[in-house]
């Protein structure tokens, strides 16, 4: 077994206080007392509000181990997201699925939770997809191991990578490992201005069936942003073959986190994310080009409208969805999130019955009722 990390580097503060969440779950669960699930709290506004007893992770913190050689870490949930890079850039190390803070306070388990991965999303893959196992406290308040190491797939369910994106309501993630890849040895970031979206996505298109270290592309104002990371000579290559300006690597950051002027909103729209397709064409929708912002490629796009309806058609239409990102800045929304198929919706009630039969986990922050 490896053994926890010594260095104060890659440590965090460390309270390890599963015993006194797994009892206050039970008492939930005696007595059908709905919990409000909180770690930083930074992203309370994506889905829809939670009424219940609070249950707060953020004490629940620290580094349990980490093996830099074997590009494993398993840390509790409560762990700030900030904390728990800063150890492996130490080590020169990162987690691949670039996951946004939306502030200092953001924990690794809301980003777990919410399932959000940032700009490097399409070429590395999602938060799921690092996730090797977790310790969840079910329903009746037990501590228990999914994933690889002691239980796997219980009742048929991944259960360790479906907590990715449940926003909390299916269990309370405790600890969670995570597959952790060494930082590019070079990165360069440039734009390309004065190029159209139609331009940018046949631009993108033909960029993407090449083997070229791009781990970023944006397009905002007429403006195509990449980003390259890799090795050196690979990088340099690329970046002397498609010219452009230089760009400040702080840009992806402003992206990740929504620190970008971009997403400033003025009273009567809301921000709206759509997930579409990739090589997707410009949706048909009445919103100017200067209200969208176009990352992943292409296949995420973030939409300033106070027609969120208008563009749900539309991204259906593609074969995508789209989310209001923030709901309270319409009134709230009563559904952030895209109604479900009726036969998904009833695989995704089987499930919650299972898992929390007395819906005390998160209640209605996905969908009513769920």
């Amino acid at each position: 077994m490896t053994e926890p990390a010594t260095d104060p580097a890659t440590r965090a503060p460390d309270r390890d206080i599963s015993e006194a969440l797994c009892q206050q779950v039970a008492n939930a669960y005696q007595s059908r007392a709905p919990l409000r699930i909180k770690g930083g709290d930074t992203r309370g506004f994506y889905g829809r509000p939670v009424e219940g007893i609070t249950l707060d992770m953020t004490e629940h913190s620290g580094i349990i181990t980490y093996d830099p050689v074997e590009l494993v870490v398993t840390v509790r949930a409560g762990t700030r997201l900030a904390t728990l890079e800063a150890a492996l850039a130490a080590k020169h190390q990162m987690l691949p699925f670039e996951p946004p803070r939306f502030g200092q306070a953001s924990t690794i388990g809301g980003a777990v939770a919410t399932g959000l991965s940032g700009p490097r999303r399409p070429w590395a893959g999602a938060a799921r997809d690092f996730v090797l196992g977790s310790h969840v406290i079910t329903q009746e308040g037990k501590l228990l191991r999914f994933g690889g190491e002691v239980m796997k797939n219980v009742a048929g369910y991944d259960v360790s990578r479906l907590m990715a994106g449940a926003q909390g309501t299916l269990g309370v993630l405790a600890d969670i490992s995570f597959k952790v890849l060494p930082r590019p040895a070079a990165t360069d970031s440039l734009r390309l201005d004065g190029m159209g979206i139609e331009d940018a996505l046949s631009t993108l298109s033909t960029l993407g069936r090449e083997p070229l270290p791009i781990t970023g592309a944006a397009w905002h104002q007429n403006t195509l942003f990449l980003r390259l990371e890799g090795g050196q000579s690979s990088v340099k290559a690329t970046r002397e073959r498609l010219g452009g300006e230089p760009l400040e690597d702080a840009f992806w950051t402003q992206l990740r986190d929504h620190q970008h002027d971009f997403f400033t909103l003025t009273s009567g729209r809301a921000l709206w994310r759509a997930s579409l397709p990739p090589h997707t064409a410009p949706l048909d929708i009445d919103v100017d080009e200067t209200d969208i912002f176009y990352d992943w490629a292409g296949s995420q796009r973030w939409i300033k409208t106070h027609d969120g309806e208008a563009l749900r058609r539309a991204c259906q239409q593609a074969g995508g969805h789209a989310t209001c990102f923030t709901p309270a800045a319409q009134g709230g929304a009563d559904s952030p999130f895209t109604p479900l198929d009726p036969v998904v919706e009833k695989y995704h009630k089987r499930l919650k019955a299972e898992l929390d039969t007395h819906g005390i986990f998160n209640p209605g922050r996905l969908y009513a009722g769920l």
